[in-house]
């Protein structure tokens, strides 16, 4: 059995084991010495933990040149296939400035400003992701970041050639060839060659994740991503190979992700059906995959739950605020108005994760552990902040200034209604 399959119990809702004291100790050792040494300390660890002796610490305009001639050109075509999508979905996210007269002579407005000195960070390990630095470099470039740094590790000295035609095709030609807790630190407080970040964007392993916890106390950051996780959603309608094949699209992202699924049923024999057929068609899927060391201990803590009701699915659902959530059933739509608490949603039988991975359109970076229940995925808005502005006249003031004045008063702050007096005299 790869999915246990029992009643639901919320207590099962639990994500595998995160945090270990080690890995904060050894970051914590990481940050403070690239804080002491900086570029020194950033070329000892490339050396140390990726094999790279670094004469410099950024990607050369000849290695972009090489990269871009080492792409096959089906992958070059895919990339900016996918590039297309993710900018026309994030442009439409831009945000409208309001200016609103709230009172006679009292106007308000908001201003949407990109943020100027952002980095991004990409996983450069056993699988380059350069999707991400599309999902990363795109909306900065739209938001119009005007100083955006990319860091990804160089291993033996080389980035990944799909990473930097990647970069490149989104607009970004500063790429730092360095990776994990160190990148992170560089970003945070800024080396001799390393300029500081005002936010830092970005997944990574528990060191890179643990990095950005421990420096988010001096830079802003995007989120803290977990491992990744998917919850799919099908009854007697949904094909049992395409479920098996999005559960084990999730759990090869490595040994601590987690792969759920909620079967919709009318009874518990049926449910048990279900769960045979897909189990039997990950079974075959395994077989033609591989990737074994990664997927069968995700698989060991990922769970299979029968409902017999909308409500008690859609409650599971939102308790457990899934980082992807896939729902194939006859009633998709319906359940989809009900979702409250996700990451991103996929909906229908042809709408795989990977298509949100990939290439859809919409953003692959976003909350798990939960924090869905509380927080957005990157978009356009995280690489921009609001600023609020006011302009009163005096006649505005005369009419407002009671109010603020008895309303400081009441708290106080003398001071407060004193600058409105002094404007405008006490006979207001």
């Amino acid at each position: 059995m790869y999915l246990r399959f029992s009643e639901y119990d919320d207590s099962l809702l639990k994500r595998p084991a995160e945090g270990r004291d080690d890995i904060t100790e050894a970051v914590r050792s990481i940050v403070s010495d690239v804080r002491k040494r900086g570029d020194e300390a950033l070329r000892d660890y490339a050396l140390r933990f990726d094999g790279s002796s670094l004469d410099s610490l950024f990607v050369s305009e000849r290695e972009f040149e090489e990269a871009e001639a080492a792409v096959p050109e089906d992958l070059k075509e895919a990339i900016r296939h996918a590039g297309a999508n993710i900018r026309c979905f994030h442009e439409a996210e831009r945000p409208q400035e309001e200016c609103v007269e709230t009172e006679e002579g009292v106007v308000c407005s908001r201003r949407v400003v990109p943020i100027r000195h952002v980095g991004l960070y990409v996983p450069g390990g056993t699988a380059p992701l350069f999707s991400t630095v599309l999902m990363l470099a795109i909306p900065a470039v739209v938001a119009g970041c005007q100083d955006i740094i990319l860091a990804t590790p160089a291993k033996n000295g080389v980035v990944s050639p799909a990473i930097l035609y990647a970069a490149s095709s989104a607009g970004v030609g500063k790429v730092l060839k360095v990776g994990g807790a160190q990148a992170i630190a560089a970003f945070a407080y800024g080396t001799e060659s390393v300029p500081r970040r005002d936010k830092i964007f970005g997944p990574g392993n528990s060191y890179v994740t643990e990095a950005k916890r421990q420096v988010s106390s001096d830079t802003a950051i995007d989120m803290l991503a977990g491992p990744s996780e998917v919850m799919v959603v099908i009854d007697r309608s949904s094909d049992p190979s395409y479920a098996a094949a999005d559960l084990l699209s999730q759990a090869e992202h490595g040994p601590d992700s987690q792969a759920m699924l909620l079967i919709r049923s009318d009874s518990l024999a049926e449910a048990a059906s279900i769960h045979s057929a897909v189990e039997k068609a990950i079974g075959e899927e395994l077989a033609l995959i591989g990737r074994h060391e990664y997927m069968l201990p995700s698989l060991s803590h990922s769970f299979a739950f029968p409902f017999h009701s909308d409500d008690a699915l859609i409650d599971a659902v939102n308790a457990y605020a899934p980082e992807h959530l896939i729902l194939s059933t006859a009633n998709a739509d319906e359940l989809a108005e009900r979702v409250e608490n996700a990451g991103s949603v996929f909906v229908g039988p042809y709408t795989p994760e990977s298509a949100g991975d990939y290439a859809s359109g919409t953003n692959h970076t976003l909350p798990t552990s939960g924090w869905a229940r509380s927080s957005s995925g990157v978009s356009l808005d995280s690489f921009l902040k609001k600023i609020t502005f006011q302009r009163i006249t005096g006649h505005g003031l005369a009419n407002l200034g009671r109010t603020i004045m008895t309303m400081a008063e009441a708290e106080g702050l003398a001071a407060h209604s004193y600058a409105v007096k002094v404007r405008v005299g006490d006979g207001i």
